[in-house]
């Protein structure tokens, strides 16, 4: 397909997107577009100028970004809960010529006093008009990275990588028009705006975005009377946790998180257990996918097969797919067992981290394999398991080399475990101590023996942890993963 979203340069009154009670037809959505390009020939963006979007979940904010790849410019996403500090970095770092919120929406105040568009185009009266958005190589995004290396990053990411990356799980996933895709997922994200957003145009379905995530608006969304075709969702684990909590009580959660054809899962592992309630309650499991901001979706078990509980499949067609050692040399294993560092190579890399070329050239060599500094095996059929960042997960103890979410796993099967990051802590006698922090389920006692001797009986000696710690909650980022170094102590 030339064009990015072809149901938009011929549009239709069929349904593009919905967010809560409100909606757009590929119709109004063209229309919405076109008034919001209008704002950004009279502010004198040209093409390649780059434009900060706060991605509140509104109607507005699709347009905003839609309008912005009409017009050539390149959207920097901008998250409405940015603090003082990170919004400054990034606003500095990519230095928009224009800054677009939705009106009805709350939005930090730019304290770089870029000029700031305030429109909402929600009820616009404007006729449908053809919005062409080519496949080249040229800037589509900046998503910046959530720092826990340092500060934020921009990562470019172009058209030609977005088309290329969403054909792929187009196929892998059966995905066509006939499906709404479901989610509550942030439209500043991969997850949800590349795939969800994206995605859902590229197919040309349509997109329904819950704005505030609860098991109850996820259930009213999943059993909309008015959608026509099949449903898939897209959550996170902490999402998929929660609704199978709610629907081991409620019925009716319970029926509407069966109607989806294909339930998808990212961002982190989803755990045993977790897999186990989803098929209990639906009869279906969940099937997984990996990927990075950097790189977009490398994996993903595809529809046609049976879910892969603790794995995310394959490399999607056209991505090809490395271990490596820590000087970067391949790994020639397929035994489940062999930890290495996943290394990838297709034409869904990013461009390059914006302003920082050194920063690229440490992460994606000359011959275009990108470094995710995911550790991870792999299964004699090329089945990948990921076991965590190589900079947190990777733990060096006692001479052997352990993978915390393997321990992770474990621990999760014990029923007095909510949630658990396991990390390595220094230690002068094994280089590094497993401890494992662990929230209980609600009602269990805090007692470290049980959880202990479940570890004992079912991990290898070096593997069990020397130490549990409990704790309310976990650190979490937006998306719902676990930030391990806020468990690390101070340098």
């Amino acid at each position: 397909m030339t064009q990015l979203f072809p149901r938009l340069a011929s549009p239709t009154s069929r349904l593009a997107v919905r967010i809560d009670g409100a909606s757009w037809s590929y119709d109004a959505l063209t229309a919405a577009t076109h008034a919001h390009v209008t704002k950004l020939e009279e502010a004198g963006i040209v093409r390649g100028d780059r434009v900060g979007v706060f991605a509140a979940s509104s109607l507005s904010t699709v347009a905003a970004i839609l309008g912005n790849l009409s017009r050539g410019a390149v959207t920097v996403g901008l998250s409405p809960k940015l603090g003082p500090r990170e919004l400054i970095h990034i606003l500095s770092d990519a230095s928009p010529k224009l800054v677009f919120a939705d009106s009805d929406h709350q939005v930090p105040d730019t304290p770089t006093g870029l000029p700031l568009l305030r429109e909402r185009y929600e009820g616009l009266q404007v006729d449908p008009c053809s919005i062409p958005i080519p496949v080249d190589g040229d800037a589509a995004l900046v998503l910046y990275t959530s720092g826990t290396t340092g500060a934020p990053k921009g990562v470019v990411i172009t058209r030609r990588n977005i088309a290329e990356n969403l054909d792929a799980l187009s196929a892998t996933w059966a995905w066509t028009e006939s499906d709404t895709v479901v989610h509550a997922l942030p439209l500043i994200h991969v997850h949800g705006l590349v795939l969800g957003l994206f995605g859902s145009l590229r197919v040309g379905g349509a997109l329904h975005h819950v704005s505030r995530f609860s098991p109850g608006a996820m259930a009213e969304a999943l059993t909309d009377p008015s959608r026509r075709g099949s449903t898939v969702l897209f959550a996170v684990p902490t999402m998929y946790h929660r609704l199978a909590e709610a629907a081991e009580t409620d019925a009716r959660i319970a029926t509407a998180l069966s109607e989806p054809r294909l339930l998808i899962s990212g961002s982190a592992g989803l755990p045993l257990r977790e897999h186990e309630r989803i098929r209990a309650i639906t009869g279906r499991g969940v099937h997984e996918r990996y990927g990075l901001t950097e790189t977009l979706i490398n994996c993903a078990v595809p529809a046609a097969a049976p879910p892969m509980p603790g794995y995310v499949g394959s490399p999607l067609p056209g991505v090809e797919l490395r271990l490596v050692d820590e000087q970067r040399n391949a790994i020639d294993a397929n035994d489940d067992s062999t930890i290495g560092e996943v290394a990838v190579r297709s034409t869904s890399v990013f461009a390059g981290y914006l302003n920082q070329p050194d920063a690229t050239r440490a992460v994606l060599d000359e011959d275009g394999w990108f470094y995710t500094g995911d550790l991870a095996t792999r299964t004699t059929t090329g089945a990948i398991r990921i076991l965590g960042r190589r900079s947190t997960d990777l733990i060096k103890t006692g001479g052997y080399r352990v993978g915390a979410g393997e321990i992770e796993a474990c621990l999760l099967e014990h029923p007095a475990c909510a949630e658990v990051a396991v990390v390595g802590m220094p230690d002068d006698d094994l280089g590094q101590r497993i401890v494992a922090f662990v929230v209980l389920r609600d009602g269990q006692p805090d007692d470290t023996a049980p959880l202990m001797d479940h570890a004992s009986t079912q991990l290898s000696r070096h593997k069990q942890p020397r130490e549990v710690r409990f704790v309310d909650e976990l650190p979490r980022n937006a998306m719902g993963k676990v930030q391990k170094k806020r468990l690390l102590p101070s340098p």
